[in-house]
């Protein structure tokens, strides 16, 4: 099956969210890809008055890096898998490497962890879980995963691209329930919604964050974030981004190219959605919520209401990262390699520094004093910013 989008936001979030040979799922098979125009001229970097002294702290090389894998940290510990399956775990502080183990296979997501017990998904559709540099078992899943594995209580929960959430036994690898949810044919090749909330395990289920029962996957609430639209099945496409922001029992998560929504999350209520053009997560905090348009537009709502707070144009079509809010700063990264640190109150630039000219391959994670990033070459850099 071909799929192409129509629109520039979704030929840009195409591009920069699942890459040069994107493609879009069809149920466990993967579709053909279509072209895209040539990718817009990214804006040059304005000058500004820094505010803020940053300096390296430590770094590492961890090997070549792509969307959708992701950086972990639980424990004290920070944990990276690199396209190849170099599984690296890290003292979070330090930088100091603590075990590494090559898992001699491609991998589509990951990683999890809970800093002892990690988890990895192979192209080849395999859960792995390792455990102090030791694969410890092996699971065979339904279908393709780009989100990484969720390890919590004891237990691996997975996200499958049709829709399925299984949960295994941490120590064995059994099986112990599985979910599946039907809907749209078609399923973003990018990493989606699975995390914990409470007692719940949350969920990204096409345009619909749904808590469920980690003991046995019975849903509690589910509330809608995004809607289909459009008049064929690319145009329907529909599904939730990785990257919530969290304050309280107000979680705000992002519909692909469709809305941004915040919910009550004891109650399984909406309290507020806002049309939005983005393809990356958010981040916020008590009083103001953070995203970035596919086009490179910074933007701010106010938690409460929804309501615009300020836009910045000055990073359009940079190739933005999802914004990073944490200790008081908000960071984010762009894909020639530069790292920006945003004043909350207006959005102007009060600092940046660039990494390397690979991009940045990930959020920017905020880990005592530092933030952390790696690039798409694998460049596990710790800055700090005072």
């Amino acid at each position: 099956m071909i799929a192409s989008f129509k629109t520039e936001h979704f030929f840009q979030a195409w591009r920069q969210s699942i890459g040069a040979s994107s493609c879009l799922l069809f149920l466990l098979a993967l579709g053909a890809c279509s072209s895209t125009p040539d990718k817009p001229v990214p804006k040059a970097l304005s000058d500004f008055k820094s505010q803020l002294t940053v300096t390296p702290a430590w770094s590492s090389q961890v090997g070549p890096i792509g969307s959708p894998l992701t950086l972990n940290l639980a424990s004290g510990r920070l944990a990276v898998v690199n396209n190849m399956g170099l599984l690296s775990v890290f003292n979070a502080e330090t930088g100091v490497l603590a075990w590494q183990l090559e898992l001699n296979s491609a991998i589509a997501a990951g990683v999890g962890g809970d800093g002892q017990r990690y988890a990895v998904i192979t192209k080849a559709n395999e859960l792995i879980a390792v455990s102090e540099g030791k694969e410890i078992w092996r699971a065979k899943l339904p279908a393709l995963s780009l989100t990484a594995p969720l390890v919590a209580g004891g237990r691996v929960f997975v996200l499958t691209a049709d829709r399925t959430i299984l949960a295994f036994d941490g120590a064995s690898g059994q099986n112990l329930w599985r979910q599946q949810r039907t809907g749209d044919p078609l399923v973003l090749k990018q990493a989606g919604i699975l995390t914990t909330f409470q007692d719940n395990l949350m969920v990204g289920l096409s345009g619909r964050m749904v808590a469920m029962s980690p003991t046995n996957g019975v849903i509690k609430w589910e509330v809608a974030i995004g809607s289909s639209r459009g008049t064929n099945e690319v145009e329907r496409l529909v599904d939730l981004v990785v990257g919530v922001s969290r304050v309280n029992n107000v979680v705000c998560a992002r519909a692909f190219q469709t809305a941004v929504t915040c919910v009550d999350a004891v109650k399984g209520t909406n309290l507020w959605t806002r049309a939005a053009q983005g393809h990356v997560g958010l981040s916020g905090n008590e009083s103001l919520l953070f995203g970035a348009e596919s086009d490179g537009k910074l933007l701010a709502w106010q938690r409460h209401s929804g309501q615009a707070a300020w836009q910045t144009e000055a990073f359009k079509f940079r190739g933005l990262t999802a914004p990073s809010w944490a200790e008081g700063q908000l960071v984010l990264g762009d894909d020639l390699g530069w790292l920006h640190w945003i004043d909350t109150s207006n959005g102007q630039t009060i600092a940046r520094v660039q990494v390397d000219n690979s991009g940045l391959a990930v959020a920017p994670l905020r880990i005592g004093k530092n933030w952390v990033t790696v690039t798409k070459n694998g460049l596990l850099q710790a800055y700090r910013a005072e």
